[in-house]
């Protein structure tokens, strides 16, 4: 099999379109899976992606050059043949489909393969080469169901209403937190948001997204003026001067992470709830077996372990190594 896509210090290379893919150093030519910072940087000569992710790194990179191109439209860049696919990560998010001489790789960026009622479902691209994330590539890792998730997070907002506390929830501001917005329910209370969360609220609601009313924070809001309200805020935000003027509150973690009890009980949080706009376990074994890929590729995550598993398999299993952070709290997809 010629290798269609190589690794080096800048990133996910295509020597026959002399692009590269979500490279973390500067390059001429960026195509770029989706607009968090981890993986959308900003300093290249020029980016290629779907309108939605397009829209986001505007937002957040400023005046940039960028191309955008639907979903499952070819594009020829020199002797390669590209087209994006969704991911089911977040809005807009796409795996990088490259074609040369027959053989076809895949990048799949960061995914999810259940549908969450606000990104692009999961699509799976059949591939020789399948280069995967695998943030939480360990069996201990499966997510809460929606309508379970939708439940859990709605009843503790009740509750911390009715105890006169502020439900405080800590989600990514691009992607997780506009999918927990549309699970909430309103007539328990106000929605108020971090400006990180409303600033990226507003890029989506822009190109037709839609989503709950919400009312940013300002220096003049508190408990007394928002009674029973829900904060949703980025994560960093939680335990800071900014989330103590709402006074006695109730804390909340949304991520896959809190799965771990230590983590959860490290960040000093009320309340975790177990989701992801990454694949668990299930969701990146369903995915690579849907591709028929002869070859695996496992980048940022629990990458020796998975790769073993894999091996197992009978996959022809490799890990890669690059800059991509996948989900934290303070960094990474939290960044703006």
């Amino acid at each position: 099999m010629a290798d269609v896509l190589t690794f080096t210090e800048s990133g996910i290379y295509c020597p026959a379109g002399d692009f590269y893919i979500d490279p973390w150093r500067r390059v001429p030519r960026a195509l770029i899976t989706h607009a968090h910072s981890d993986h959308a940087r900003w300093g290249m000569d020029s980016y290629l992606a779907t309108p939605t992710t397009a829209a986001v790194m505007r937002h957040r990179l400023g005046d940039i050059a960028v191309q955008t191109i639907a979903y499952d439209s070819a594009l020829r860049i020199g002797d390669a043949v590209v087209s994006l696919h969704p991911a089911g990560h977040v809005p807009g998010s796409a795996q990088i489909r490259v074609a040369v001489k027959g053989q076809v790789w895949v990048v799949s960026g960061d995914y999810k393969i259940v549908d969450d009622g606000l990104s692009e479902p999961f699509a799976p691209v059949p591939c020789h080469a399948f280069i995967t994330e695998c943030t939480f590539g360990l069996p201990i890792f499966n997510w809460t169901p929606q309508d379970v998730l939708r439940d859990q997070i709605n009843r503790w907002w009740a509750e911390s209403a009715a105890a006169g506390k502020t439900a405080i929830l800590g989600a990514y501001a691009l992607g997780k937190a506009q999918r927990l917005l549309r699970l909430l329910d309103p007539a328990i209370g106000p929605i108020l948001t971090h400006g990180a969360v409303e600033n990226t609220n507003d890029v989506l609601r822009g190109i037709a997204i839609p989503l709950p009313a919400t009312t940013r924070v300002d220096t003049t809001m508190t408990a007394k003026s928002h009674p029973g309200a829900l904060v949703l805020a980025t994560p960093a935000a939680l335990g800071t001067p900014w989330a103590r003027r709402f006074g006695p509150s109730s804390t909340a973690f949304a991520s896959g992470w809190m799965a771990l009890r230590g983590v959860r009980r490290r960040r000093a949080a009320d309340r975790g709830f177990i989701v992801s706009d990454h694949a668990d376990w299930a969701g990146l074994n369903t995915a690579i077996t849907a591709t028929g890929a002869e070859k695996i590729f496992v980048t940022h995550g629990y990458t020796t372990a998975f790769q073993q598993w894999l091996r197992e398999q009978g996959h022809d299993a490799h890990t890669v190594s690059t800059d991509y952070q996948g989900e934290g709290f303070d960094s990474g997809e939290d960044a703006a």
